[in-house]
């Protein structure tokens, strides 16, 4: 599939459950960040790019009612940092239980980190409730 498919694919109208969508509320992104690994200001930013998309790809392919609300609503984005990798876990295996959408990005270990560290989760695409219920307590970037 060209990139042009696929962004008509994300984009174009659903023939899909529209009362499933509408009882989504509002649909967020949120990515969280390591900050024990001490990365700098531009590591942060690639990191929590390369989250982003990989959610996105993700929820195109598993989730599409999720993502056709999402960019159809302005696809909202918070980066949110957790303290520890421990925290990071909490989170993951808490998203899971809840069979909400997560990425995991692991780091190829050629500049500030070593490699394969786990620097940022996305969480979502998926309703704000329910992510809120995991990750409410962490604070923005």
């Amino acid at each position: 599939m060209g990139l042009r498919s696929f962004l008509h694919r994300l984009t174009a109208p659903r023939r899909g459950d529209t009362t499933y969508q509408a009882n989504l509320g509002v649909v967020k992104l949120v990515c969280v960040v390591d900050q024990s690994l001490k990365m700098g200001k531009g590591k942060i930013a690639a990191q929590v790019g390369h989250a982003s998309v990989k959610a996105a790809l993700q929820a195109a392919e598993k989730y599409p009612d999720e993502m056709a609300v999402w960019m159809s609503s302005g696809q909202q984005k918070v980066v949110l940092k957790a303290p520890s990798s421990e925290e990071i876990d909490d989170l993951l295996e808490a998203a899971n239980k809840d069979y909400l959408p997560v990425s995991v990005i692991r780091d190829a270990g050629r500049t500030q980190i070593p490699a394969g560290s786990r620097t940022v989760i996305a969480i979502g695409p998926s309703s704000e409730s329910e992510i809120d219920a995991i990750t409410g307590h962490l604070k923005l970037l």
